[in-house]
């Protein structure tokens, strides 16, 4: 089988890097193998967090969770009266906020900003918080984190990319989609060319399967919806297919099939997160690029992926990965194979805010990356950017720290958490 697979890398020059997407050749030897980790295990031992900006230790004097009305924010300050803030997961955190209070928020009190990297690592020890391994944990502590980044990006002068990163990127491609699932076919590509117009992407992405067992609805829409997306939009405009792991090993592969025979560029989520002899037998069996990452935790898991070709490129969710640092990480071991990134964003509040800055460090980014909007609940100002698509392109706010300004008087709304 010809393992080569088809570069959907065509438009996307001001998004990224022009990575080719090649399938690397299933390890022939222990040796190959041995090899492909060794360079994955070096891009996992890079340090992430450009410490040499501080001059001197950063200590958390407080790390506070505040609500109003729903919205969740963490606010940390240092002794030294800087703060950070990261509007939270407000679909979850409803649900997780006393792990937070309890678990999360009291590991950061009195520790070094500085050492970031060292402290993601540390929190999982702490009240053995490894066993919540999963969003339930990883989401505080992305929310922690990106507080800190922010406030770390202050005391710097420097954007929360510049933390992590060299920036690569200013302008941002996106790609335009939606969440039509349980929509006809034709109601499906009609919304979708209605946003696409709007936004001028030059690329787009659609939904097909019923995500995980739940039976697509109306049956056969995936059939007649890939075609269809083709014929609609032609060749020029790069397609992307999402799953959300609706398909198991042998049907994935049949869907795949189809897609290729439309030409589609991006295979996304095909089989279940932790489905994982089906990733290898789906990659194995197809030539379309497969991307996974978003329900993914593990940066074990992602090592695991990435040294088996099962994916070809990794979607790691910004919150339910634990945030930037770890996310970071996983990016470096996909750049060591020449596979690109393009985070996955959940939530509400300012969470593409972050996704940008995050995207805009990352020297493999992909070529278009997903963006829904800021949500309009939290008022905040940015002068740097309109943080609007303008013919298909997102402008990096240019400030600090996150880059925008949360109106002080909303926050000042907001009551202070505690068990």
């Amino acid at each position: 089988m010809n393992k080569n697979r088809r570069s959907f890398l065509k438009t996307g020059i001001l998004a990224g890097a022009t990575l080719p997407l090649v399938h690397c050749s299933p390890a022939t030897s222990q040796q190959n193998n041995d090899d492909i980790y060794e360079k994955l295990d070096a891009a996992l031992a890079r340090p992430v967090l450009k410490k040499e900006l501080f001059s001197k230790p950063v200590i958390i004097e407080s790390c506070d969770l505040l609500e109003y009305q729903g919205n969740y924010m963490i606010r940390v300050r240092s002794t030294d009266g800087a703060e950070g803030f990261c509007v939270g997961h407000n679909i979850r955190m409803p649900h997780l906020f006393p792990i937070q209070l309890l678990l999360v928020n009291p590991f950061f009190i009195g520790k070094d900003a500085t050492q970031l990297d060292q402290l993601m690592q540390d929190v999982t020890m702490y009240q053995n918080n490894y066993k919540y391994q999963g969003y339930a944990i990883w989401i505080p502590i992305a929310t922690v984190e990106m507080a800190i980044l922010d406030m770390l990006g202050r005391i710097a002068g420097k954007s929360m990319g510049e933390l992590i990163g060299d920036i690569h990127h200013t302008k941002i491609a996106v790609y335009q989609a939606n969440d039509n699932r349980g929509k006809s076919a034709e109601e499906s590509v009609a919304n979708i060319q209605k946003l696409q117009q709007e936004t001028g992407a030059k690329a787009v992405k659609f939904k097909i399967g019923g995500r995980r067992d739940i039976p697509e609805s109306p049956v056969g829409r995936s059939e007649a919806l890939i075609p269809m997306m083709r014929n609609t939009f032609g060749d020029d405009m790069v397609i992307y297919a999402d799953c959300n792991g609706s398909y198991q090993g042998k049907e994935a592969i049949r869907m795949g099939k189809i897609l290729e025979a439309n030409r589609i560029d991006l295979y996304e989520q095909p089989v279940p997160t932790d489905y994982y002899e089906d990733w290898i037998a789906t990659s194995a069996a197809l030539n379309i690029p497969i991307a996974s990452g978003g329900g993914e935790v593990s940066i074990r898991n992602f090592r695991w992926l990435l040294g088996n070709d099962a994916v070809q490129m990794v979607q790691q969710d910004l919150y339910y990965f634990g945030g930037m640092v770890r996310s970071m990480k996983v990016a470096r071991m996909a750049e060591t194979l020449g596979y690109p990134c393009t985070p996955h964003i959940s939530g509400t509040g300012l969470g593409y805010v972050y996704m940008m800055h995050f995207v805009s460090s990352l020297p493999n980014a992909g070529p278009f990356h997903e963006f829904k909007g800021v949500s309009n609940e939290v008022p905040f100002q940015c002068d740097s950017s309109t943080l609007t698509p303008e013919d298909g392109i997102l402008h990096l706010p240019k400030g600090i720290g996150s880059g925008v300004e949360i109106d002080p008087d909303f926050i000042a709304r907001h009551r202070i958490m505690n068990m």
